[in-house]
């Protein structure tokens, strides 16, 4: 029976009464520009990870967020098999391997677990938990490399990591166990060769944090702040909402030096013993932290289409005689999840606003309503999550139209981050001019290279010089703002996590 025009005006306003009634809840999220309550409270009502587990620094991922890590982590993986073979290590490491590389232990003695026990005996040889991998793979290195033929071996893991962490701790970002981290281990004949592979780590996480929506700014650590035992670091950071910047991926030159410490040789062409050099680079679930940030706004999650666990979700606008509606619905749900669109079908008892609400609130790029007289008129419509937008489509355009949305919503998520990254980067000559742009972001400083004027630059700036930028040319024309000598290049300054 057709429902009457006054019906249908009750059930439109009906509707939207129980719309506003759910977006009065939303306001239960604090306003982003409170980002560490907006953060932590996101995670927990997005159902990212629950932070309740009783153990400090170490947190639960819950089935939606392991989805959208797992969908990330697919990416790297994608991008390393080309030339890359994942393996596994063991998490254990015996003090003796561990102890072997001194530099290396320095930078982490402080922030070991020990294993001293099995079961109630004392073990003869203490345990290391993996705070990172170079001293349980670079004795078997020892035994894998022989040859120049072995060159260069590229391998790489995910697995967890443990660091017992003394300063405050944060999901996602500040871990005692790392859940999440890609490190890689390569071998090279040469130094040139190894350094040709750091390079290549940076472009393949480039690569990577485009495919996030995320910009990063890559460069080259000081001397103070390389990884231990390392001949240099190289670093990719993203800008999160408070102008901190978060270190999201890192790239090691080893050298040969844990190739002396352990041993790895390969005999050349000519019969010599020669030993390798190495790289090692990693990142870790600070990927998601800073996906999560720098994309969500007040109404929750803003998920890149790529790494959304669900793509679209429809929901059937329905009344009294709902099952034409319905019946279309699912035909479209179908239709999108046979074309490789990860889609969910809502027909849950909730309000339309509530589902709405909940949608948004997990970052679904779009939704898709049909009601009768969408129905009437073959149409559907799709709302954005990114801008809000809706429009009409023809139900036989509804995949082509999706699709094509999705790789909208993603180039506009990616312009938009890379226009505010671009919009905090403020170049200065002065400790005092760096020194008030630090709130906003990231200021570019001269520097004349150093360390005594680098650490001067970090305690009267209050922050942190994150490192040369690789794209950077030599500068011209300007001094150190702290000994007045020309300085050949200018570097990221910034307070970091």
């Amino acid at each position: 029976m057709p429902i009457s025009n006054a019906s249908l005006l009750y059930l439109q306003i009906k509707i939207a009464g129980d719309f506003m009634k759910e977006k009065e809840k939303e306001a239960t999220l604090p306003d982003k520009k409170d980002f560490s309550e907006w953060y932590n409270e996101l995670l927990q009502v997005a159902e990212i990870m629950d932070v309740r587990y009783p153990v400090k620094g170490l947190y639960v991922w819950y089935p939606f967020g392991f989805a959208i890590r797992k969908n990330v982590y697919n990416i790297i993986r994608e991008l390393l098999d080309t030339d890359h073979m994942e393996t596994m290590f063991p998490l254990l490491i015996p003090e003796q391997e561990f102890m072997k590389e001194a530099e290396h232990i320095k930078g982490f003695e402080d922030e070991v677990y020990w294993v001293t026990h099995g079961g109630t005996s004392l073990l003869d040889v203490k345990l290391a938990l993996r705070p990172t991998s170079e001293t349980a793979i670079y004795p078997m290195y020892k035994l894998w490399v022989r040859s120049h033929a072995d060159l260069p071996l590229k391998l790489y893991q995910v697995v967890n990591t443990f660091r017992y962490e003394t300063k405050h701790t944060r999901p996602l970002i500040r871990l005692r166990e790392i859940t999440s981290f890609k490190e890689a281990h390569t071998v090279h004949a040469t130094w040139e060769e190894a350094a040709k592979q750091v390079n290549e780590a940076i472009s393949i996480y480039t690569e990577f944090y485009r495919r996030l929506a995320v910009p990063v700014l890559a460069s080259k650590r000081p001397d103070w702040d390389k990884f231990p035992g390392a001949d240099y670091t190289i670093a990719v950071d993203a800008l999160m909402p408070d102008g901190k910047t978060l270190q999201v991926g890192t790239a090691h030159h080893l050298g040969d030096n844990f190739a002396r410490t352990f041993d790895i040789k390969y005999e050349n062409p000519a019969g010599e013993q020669i030993y390798a050099n190495q790289t090692c680079y990693g990142i870790s679930e600070r990927s998601i932290a800073a996906l999560i940030s720098i994309h969500g706004d007040n109404k929750g999650l803003v998920l890149p289409p790529e790494v959304a666990p669900i793509q679209i979700v429809v929901i059937p606008i329905v009344f009294k005689d709902s099952s034409e509606v319905i019946e279309a619905c699912e035909k479209v749900s179908e239709l999108l999840q046979k074309d490789g669109i990860r889609t969910k079908l809502d027909l849950s008892d909730d309000r339309p606003g509530a589902k709405y609400y909940k949608w948004e609130m997990k970052g679904v790029p779009l939704r898709l309503e049909i009601g009768p007289r969408d129905l009437k008129n073959n149409v559907a419509v799709l709302v954005r999550r990114d801008t809000g937008e809706k429009q009409q489509v023809p139900i036989d355009k509804i995949v082509h139209k999706v699709h094509e949305l999705l790789k909208s919503i993603h180039q506009n998520l990616f312009e938009k981050a890379v226009t505010d990254l671009q919009s905090r980067i403020f170049t200065c000559s002065s400790l005092e001019d760096a020194k008030d742009k630090l709130s906003a972001g990231i200021s570019l400083l001269p520097w004349c290279g150093e360390k005594k004027c680098g650490l001067q630059i970090e305690e009267k700036i209050g922050a942190g010089i994150l490192g040369i930028p690789t794209e950077q040319k030599e500068s011209q024309n300007v001094q150190c703002p702290v000994c007045g000598r020309d300085a050949s290049v200018k570097v990221y300054v910034a307070k970091k996590y």
